[in-house]
């Protein structure tokens, strides 16, 4: 039996000049759930992240502190959606909060019924499809480092769920929390999803953005 662990990026810098950067609290969180991987006993044959900063920021700093030996490698195609293209297609309400904003914005890519987005939501799953697949499989264990999209996606096509449940699975994924996904003999599961348990144990450490 083989498993992917799907891991959200820690803390990025919202609010800042560059968003693509992650905190010091998001360092610390990628830095707490590296020492609780290890202490678990996981041992991956692979750590991948997209080629965001965050993402490869978040990979390093879990691996350097779970003392991994595999480098960290670069997979794309686990890239978060453009928020800031997605964004600006919908100008933003007002008197509405940012959190608003950003699911109206979310529902007019996800509608598919404007064709005014450098990578469509159609786009988007399929390659957060091939990338899933290109990982499925094996026998041990793969770490992958992405956001909450891909996340909320991979979950919403294994359970063959609507794209309602995207929508809700995005609204709740922590910063570093974790989402398990294991093939065997049924098949390829979604097993866990959303494991912040790491974050718990220290007030503060739990984020959303």
């Amino acid at each position: 039996m083989g498993q992917v662990l799907l891991v959200r990026h820690g803390q990025a810098s919202f609010g800042s000049d560059d968003y693509d950067v992650l905190s010091g609290l998001g360092e610390r969180q990628a830095a707490v759930l590296g020492r609780s991987l290890a202490a678990r006993g996981i041992v991956p044959a692979a750590v991948l992240h997209g080629q965001m900063v965050r993402q490869r920021r978040t990979a390093e700093l879990l691996a350097e502190a779970a003392g991994w030996e595999p480098a960290p490698v670069c997979d794309p195609d686990w890239d978060e959606m453009d928020h800031v293209e997605v964004l600006s297609r919908h100008p933003e309400p007002e008197g509405a909060s940012f959190q608003e904003w950003f699911e109206a914005a979310t529902d007019r890519w996800i509608a598919g019924e404007h064709d005014d987005y450098a990578e469509s939501f159609e786009e988007f799953t399929r390659r957060v499809d091939e990338a899933l697949d290109r990982v499925l499989g094996g026998d041990g264990t793969v770490v992958v480092v992405t956001s909450g999209g891909p996340i909320s996606w991979v979950c919403t096509r294994l359970l063959a769920a609507g794209l309602d449940s995207y929508r809700r699975f995005a609204r709740v994924v922590a910063n570093t929390g974790v989402t398990k996904v294991v093939t065997g003999a049924r098949g390829t599961s979604l097993v866990s999803f959303n494991d912040h348990s790491h974050l718990e144990a220290e007030p503060g450490l739990l984020t959303y953005r």
